[in-house]
C-alpha cells in the first residue's frame, strides 16, 4: 500500500496502478492524524498580501499549468513569512481545480478527497526542516510515489500516441525556513526537495502585515473596534503565523462572549489563556 493511500486511510487513491507493485515503495502501516490547520480549506491565494512575493503568487495562481510536470517546488522563509498560509492557499486552489490534497506537517497526515477517485494529487510537505526519522521517511516515499506516477503518465500517454500529454498523478510542494541545502533532513529527502523550483518568500513590511490582517478580518466577517489593530501591531510580534492565530482565537472568544471586538475583549481573552 502506498504511503498517499495509507496516509487517507484508504479513501484517496493515486492515479498510478495499483496493480503494478514494482512501482510501489515498502512503507509501514500508519493512520491519519487529525490536525489543525485553521481555514486552510477556505484559504485563497487572494487574501495574501503579495508584498515582495509577487513572482511567486503569480506562479501559485498559475498553477498546475505553471509547473513542470514531476518537478517539485520548494519555497522558503523565515518564521512568520507566511508559509504555511500559502500552501494552505495553494490547497483551496487546488480543490477547486478537481485535486486531491494530501498534507504532511509535523504532527502528521491531513487529506482533504474531490468526487473523483481518479483525480491527481497534491501533495504539501510542511515544516521540512523538523520533520522527524519517520516523518522524513514518509516524505521520500511520497517522492518515489511521484517518480512512479510521472512514470506511469509518460507509459499511458506513448501508449494512447501522445508522448506530450502526460499527466502524472501527483504533485509535490513543499516548504522549510531554510533553503534545501541546508535543511537538516537526510541527504536523499534534502536532494529531492531541492532539485526542481525553489522560492525564496520574502517577510511582509508592516503596511503588508496590516493588509494581512484586515484582509483575514474580511474574509472571516470580523469587524474590529476603532484601535483594536493598531494595538495588535504595536504589542505583538510581526509573526504572522502568530497574528493570524491571534485574530482566529479572538473571532472564536468574541463569539462566545457575543461582544464587539474592543481593546478591552482582547486584553481579557489573554486574561483567561494565562489564568
Amino acid at each position: 500500500m502506498s504511503v498517499a493511500e495509507t496516509a487517507m486511510d484508504e479513501r484517496m487513491p493515486t492515479a498510478v496502478d495499483p496493480a503494478d507493485t514494482s512501482l510501489w515503495p515498502t512503507v509501514p502501516t500508519m493512520r491519519q492524524l487529525p490536525l489543525d490547520l485553521g481555514h486552510a480549506s477556505s484559504t485563497s491565494l487572494d487574501d495574501f498580501a503579495a508584498g515582495r512575493n509577487h513572482e511567486l503568487l503569480c506562479w501559485l495562481r498559475a498553477w498546475p499549468d505553471s509547473a513542470q510536470p514531476g518537478a517539485p517546488t520548494y519555497l522558503w522563509g523565515p518564521r512568520g513569512c507566511g508559509k504555511t498560509r500559502l500552501l494552505q492557499g495553494l490547497a483551496h486552489h487546488a480543490l477547486s481545480q478537481g485535486w486531491h490534497v494530501l498534507w504532511l506537517g509535523t504532527t502528521g497526515f491531513q487529506s482533504w478527497e474531490t468526487e473523483s477517485p481518479e483525480a491527481p494529487t497534491l501533495v504539501l510537505l510542511d515544516d521540512c526542516e523538523s520533520l522527524d526519522a519517520q516523518q522524513q521517511h514518509w516524505a521520500f516515499n511520497l517522492f518515489i510515489e511521484s517518480a512512479a506516477s510521472l512514470a506511469a503518465a509518460r507509459q499511458a500517454a506513448e501508449d494512447r500516441g501522445d508522448p506530450e500529454g502526460a499527466r502524472p498523478g501527483m504533485a509535490i510542494v513543499a516548504a522549510g525556513r531554510v533553503p534545501p541545502v541546508d535543511l537538516p533532513v537526510r541527504d536523499d529527502l534534502r536532494t529531492r526537495l531541492g532539485w526542481g523550483l525553489v522560492f525564496s518568500v520574502e517577510p511582509l513590511d508592516d503596511e503588508g502585515v496590516r493588509e494581512a490582517l484586515l484582509s483575514d478580518c474580511r474574509r472571516r466577517g470580523l469587524k474590529l473596534a476603532e484601535g483594536v489593530l493598531p494595538y495588535i501591531l504595536t504589542h505583538f510580534s510581526r509573526d504572522l503565523g502568530f497574528l493570524m492565530g491571534l485574530l482566529d482565537r479572538l473571532d472564536r472568544y468574541a463569539l462566545a462572549e457575543q461582544r464587539v471586538v474592543t481593546v478591552p475583549l482582547l486584553k481579557q481573552m489573554l486574561a483567561q489563556e494565562h489564568a
